[in-house]
């Protein structure tokens, strides 16, 4: 039972993050809210780092900073700029679509990993739902809101890419993996700011929206990561990417409620296409491990 409550905490605070960065984006720059949100992040996992004294002691920096380029970084600006153009609902399901970029990145970076029928035709599901998704945007030619939600697409893809290389060359502790990766990020968004935003131009914001960003970095960032990396721990990785169903689940839910967004009938649509095309997915890999369990124990 605790296991499947760590699995709703985390779809639902990974669900709940497109509602915080819609509101911190409308006052703050998007690189802002991703340099507060990744420091937030790094703060918090690193007293928890001390707390539990671990040491960082086998993955190099530079790694880290690879890494963190690709699963934080450019994540965190390309969906918190692109949430200036489209909905909560719409990014969170744009976000959904991380398993099956994983899929056809996997072979690329892990050794035995290949594309299978089914996860090829998992692959051309979820590719139709995000197209679904685009449809309203693509029938109205090249706009805003298309372009922002070809950022949060590219966002993801880039998460998906460094989800594999955390898998291929980080090996510390998976709280410590987590603190070096966001305390990475967050150095390299604060470097880049004065660059990319004209800080004297800046005006003080709302308490809502530096709320916003803490919400994000303390809650969305900070302890989601823990949860997920104690939900591996506990029941593994193939449990904890369950998580994958209920982010876009919650992310839709939330913004019809919260912020009162009106879903329309191609997000739901998009949801049940990018939904059925990770748990096909799933599913076809859950039978290929128990097949080559049966094999071993027959040999």
């Amino acid at each position: 039972m605790r296991n499947y409550l760590l699995l709703l905490a985390i779809g639902l605070l990974w669900g709940s993050q497109f509602i915080f960065m819609h509101q911190a984006v409308a006052e703050l720059p998007p690189i802002l809210v991703a340099a507060g949100r990744a420091l937030c992040g790094s703060l918090i996992l690193g007293l928890l780092c001390l707390f539990m004294r671990l040491k960082s002691e086998h993955t190099p920096w530079r790694t880290y900073m690879l890494i963190a380029l690709l699963d934080a970084t450019m994540p965190f600006i390309m969906v918190a700029w692109g949430q200036q153009h489209v909905d909560s609902a719409t990014t969170a399901v744009i976000m959904g679509c991380i398993p099956f970029v994983t899929i056809l990145a996997a072979p690329l970076f892990i050794a035995g990993e290949r594309i299978t029928k089914s996860g090829l035709l998992s692959v051309i599901i979820g590719f139709a739902g995000v197209l679904t998704l685009f449809w309203p945007n693509l029938s109205q030619g090249m706009n805003a809101g298309l372009l922002g939600a070809i950022g949060i697409l590219f966002g993801a893809s880039c998460f998906a890419i460094g989800l594999l290389m955390i898998k291929r060359f980080a090996k510390d502790h998976p709280v410590i993996v987590a603190r070096n990766i966001l305390l990475c990020a967050a150095t390299q968004l604060l470097i880049a700011t004065p660059f990319v935003t004209d800080l004297s131009a800046l005006t003080m914001p709302s308490s809502q929206a530096l709320s916003s960003m803490i919400v994000l970095g303390t809650l969305c960032t900070g302890l989601v990561y823990f949860l997920y990396m104690a939900l591996i721990q506990r029941a593994g990785p193939t449990f904890a990417s369950l998580s994958n169903y209920l982010v876009p689940l919650f992310g839709v839910m939330l913004g019809a409620v919260l912020l009162g967004e009106q879903v329309k009938p191609t997000t739901g649509v998009a949801l049940a296409l990018i939904l059925g095309s990770v748990a096909m997915n799933q599913w076809a890999q859950q039978r290929r491990q128990q097949r080559e369990a049966a094999l071993c124990q027959a040999s």
